[in-house]
């Protein structure tokens, strides 16, 4: 966040101090009166950009806590709950989702469990502030500079509304500044206005923004308005829309969604390789964070100046809790580029997608390799407890938790021929065959025709696992506390998607052949290259040391934590060491697929919509989809797993298209026996309900306040 946190620290923030506008916990849609007095500031040129520059920090707020996967990750198909519960209610749709936040004294298991109304608040506090830059930078004499503000506050507004239409539904449309009046007398628009006002937005942020980077990396551009209009076009003309929108003609949405994705696709090509996206992140601010693809993200750096309220946690999400299940052999810090806080754990679903042979996508995002950093026990102790020889044991820096995203019809490992599977904790005899040594951890996804990797947890329940393996797209080795904020921007939108959003329009159309078309140039990204090592695996970890990578070295490197990463002399290990041999730079590939070493491309090209790949036709079986539009759809869903899997837009994109409820009852275990038909909308929050009066300050009535409500809660 190089160029836009310099603005941030120099005007933005200071003008919203000045401006006096509140934070998310204050009451809804509350303005301190104080920004009288600095009109004039927001009508000068200056001003207005170091205001709208102020903007971007709301989005921040969506990656600053345990909202980030709850709202987003949760009650879907591709991920479910480990062991750790403080988002369960998202996951379950347990009577605990409700109106009002859920507290331990609801019964949430800790204080962190992402209340119902977190987004309300933080989205009608952005839009507070994009309304007032809106009134005021109207004014702005320069015209491009106007354009430039006011180009923000609209996409700022129309994004916040479109979060909250996902969510909600119809919402309170508030598009003026309120000038210091503490109003407590709404209406709540319909879904077909709220939409239209997020289209609208939109339309006016596409027309006003520049298409360069004008601020840095990061900027909103033509394009990223553009993306986020074909979005919302599209979803007119989806599945929860259906009783409301066929007044607008279909034809008309969709290709102006289509042309508009195709402006995006031809400006904002993709990366070359998946794996510069996420794995290849090397430090603060490196090149790979100025992607063309990228159209949007939640910048973030190690300035703690520029943080605000909201750093980025999201390393903390999407590892197993390795940490507790490895009996030692795998400590944590932050050498390694995740927390084991084991909230998303990948349901079977997920692992079984993906083409593990051909499918470069599934090796650049699972972790599936741990290297031994601790030496637990000796190697008496070991042989002895888990009947292996002495030449099988494994050293500093050999595998130390490996997981084999083998496929449901491998029987290579049925009977255990290569020892038993198990935890550091267990006594087990597995010895890789590719290496000759035991491992401390090791874990396949599917043995004797079944899905197996969920019953190795420490609990026992397969309900709350915490073995799995996990992904590695928020990785951040530049942490200089094992339980630091990350420093690493937030990926929220890039082209990659709008080639997805143009296929499912395309399916729409009817235009099946062009849908395939469409989705197989992403596919041949995600194919081995010539030449490639299928084998070789990295993450965002490498941001640690500069020898290996990193654009620099961790200031905390040659540290040496007391009681934790041992060698076999006792000799305690830096955190440099311990990098080394936590990084391995391998992954189970040829393990997982038994096939022969190969350095040749490999094709993912789908040749006809009418013969997908195996994957998908189990997965198309499973939920019994037929017809072509029907499997159509659900493969494109299919391939924004592979493609997005984990990139914050799930459970939006489910309850768009009417899928969630049968994904996720065929899926997610957690999910499936409670998740109806109005859990595609969430609830309004009580607590804003309960502070609406009439415009005579008389309190609702019981039933007016029911009418707010979604229905069912």
């Amino acid at each position: 966040m190089r160029y836009i946190s310099k603005t941030l620290v120099c005007g933005a923030l200071s003008m919203l101090a000045l401006l006096g506008t509140t934070s998310c916990g204050e009451d809804f849609l509350k303005e301190d009166a104080g920004h009288k007095v600095t009109d004039a500031l927001l009508e000068d040129e200056t001003g207005a950009l170091k205001m709208a520059a102020g903007l971007y920090g709301n989005i921040r707020w969506h990656f600053g806590y345990e909202w980030a996967y709850g709202i987003t990750l949760y009650g879907c198909d591709e991920f479910t709950n480990g062991a750790d519960l403080t988002s369960e209610p998202w996951n379950t749709y347990d009577n605990r989702l409700n109106p009002l936040d859920c507290t331990p004294a609801l019964g949430a298991a800790n204080k962190n469990c992402p209340a119902v109304s977190a987004l309300w608040d933080e989205m009608y506090y952005g839009i507070a502030t994009a309304n007032l830059v809106i009134d005021k930078a109207v004014n702005v004499k320069n015209e491009e500079s106007r354009n430039k503000a006011l180009g923000e506050a609209y996409f700022l507004r129309g994004y916040n509304y479109y979060r909250l239409f996902c969510q909600y539904g119809g919402v309170v449309l508030q598009t003026e500044p309120s000038n210091g009046v503490v109003k407590k007398n709404f209406t709540r628009a319909s879904e077909e206005e709220t939409l239209a006002q997020v289209i609208s937005d939109f339309e006016q942020a596409y027309l006003m923004l520049p298409t360069n980077k004008w601020r840095g990396n990061g900027t909103w551009t033509k394009y990223t308005a553009a993306h986020f209009l074909a979005k919302a076009l599209l979803y007119r003309q989806s599945e929860r829309c259906a009783s409301w929108a066929g007044k607008y003609d279909k034809s008309t949405d969709l290709n102006r969604a289509v042309s508009l994705c195709d402006e995006v696709i031809s400006a904002c090509p993709l990366a070359p390789d998946y794996w510069d996206l996420y794995a290849k992140w090397t430090g603060v601010d490196c090149k790979n964070e100025g992607l063309s693809e990228i159209l949007m993200a939640a910048e973030h750096n190690e300035d703690n100046t520029t943080q605000g309220r909201f750093g980025n946690r999201t390393y903390n999400y999407f590892d197993p809790q390795f940490s507790n299940f490895s009996g030692g052999w795998v400590q944590r810090g932050q050498y390694i580029g995740g927390m084991d806080f084991q909230r998303c754990r990948p349901t079977e679903y997920t692992y079984s997608v993906f083409d593990n042979v051909n499918d470069a996508r599934m090796w650049k995002t699972f972790k599936t390799v741990y290297g031994l950093n601790h030496a637990q026990a000796t190697t008496e102790k070991v042989v002895a407890d888990n009947g292996i020889k002495a030449d099988q044991m494994p050293g500093i820096g050999d595998e130390g938790i490996i997981f084999i995203l083998n496929k449901k019809d491998d029987h290579r490992f049925d009977g255990e021929p290569y020892g038993t599977f198990g935890r550091g904790g267990q006594p087990h005899s597995f010895v890789n065959p590719l290496t000759g040594k035991w491992v401390p951890n090791a874990f396949p996804t599917f043995m004797n025709g079944k899905y197996v990797l969920y019953n190795y947890g420490v609990s026992g329940n397969t309900a709350t696992s915490n073995v799995f393996c996990g992904i590695n797209k928020t990785a951040d080795g530049s942490r200089t506390g094992e339980k630091g904020d990350a420093h690493r921007d937030v990926i929220m939108a890039r082209s990659g998607e709008t080639y997805l959003v143009k296929a499912e329009c395309q399916v729409r159309q009817g235009d099946y052949a062009g849908a395939i078309k469409t989705i197989n140039t992403l596919r041949a990204r995600g194919q081995w290259k010539d030449g490639e090592d299928r084998s070789y695996y990295t993450d965002g970890s490498m941001a640690f040391l500069k020898a290996d990578g990193g654009d620099k070295d961790n200031s905390t490197a040659n540290n040496t934590p007391p009681k934790k990463n041992k060698d076999f002399s006792g000799k305690g290990l830096t955190n440099a060491e311990a990098y080394y041999a936590s990084m391995t730079h391998k992954n189970t590939y040829y393990l997982s697929t038994g096939i022969a070493e190969t350095k040749a491309a490999s094709d993912l090209q789908i040749k006809s919509y009418t013969q997908l790949p195996a994957e998908d036709e189990a997965i198309l079986s499973a939920i019994g989809a037929s017809g072509d539009y029907d499997r159509m759809l659900n493969f494109v869903f299919n391939e924004r797993t592979r493609e997005l899997l984990g990139e914050w837009n799930r459970w939006d994109e489910l309850a768009r298209t009417g899928l969630l409820v049968k994904r996720a009852k065929a899926f997610n275990p957690e999910a499936a026996p409670n998740v109806q038909d109005r859990h595609m909308y969430r609830p309004i929050p009580q607590k804003f309900i309960d502070t609406l009066q009439h415009e005579d300050g008389t309190n609702l009535s019981d039933d007016e306040k029911k009418a707010w409500q979604n229905p069912g809660y």
